[in-house]
């Protein structure tokens, strides 16, 4: 496509938001968002909060297990996250919700 309008592209074409970081540490949106989840899902077993835009906070992946989304279908669990980082979600890119219930 871009040689189609007439330009060449040299090389891979890498997008970054700051510095790159390691994924053993957390970012400050990280641990803001998983303060958020952990106050609004109180009896939740698991919250794992990724920063998948390289460390800038513009897109998050959420992994959330918890007994408050058992009779729910996954749209209703989802909503309830979507709900929960009403907030949050306003200067954000994108939200990925894995939503899931303890084993018994």
């Amino acid at each position: 496509m871009a040689a189609a309008a007439g330009l060449r592209l040299r090389g891979p074409l890498v997008l970054r938001c700051g510095p790159w970081r390691s994924f053993t540490s957390r970012t400050d949106g990280e641990a803001r968002v998983s303060r958020v989840l952990r106050e609004k899902f109180p009896r939740a077993s698991a919250i794992r909060v990724v920063d998948i835009s390289g460390g800038c906070g513009a897109m998050y992946e959420v992994h959330i297990e918890s007994e408050e989304f058992r009779e729910k279908r996954p749209v209703q669990q989802h909503q309830m996250v979507n709900q929960a980082l009403s907030e949050e979600i306003k200067s954000m890119h994108g939200l990925r919700i894995f939503t899931s219930t303890p084993k018994p």
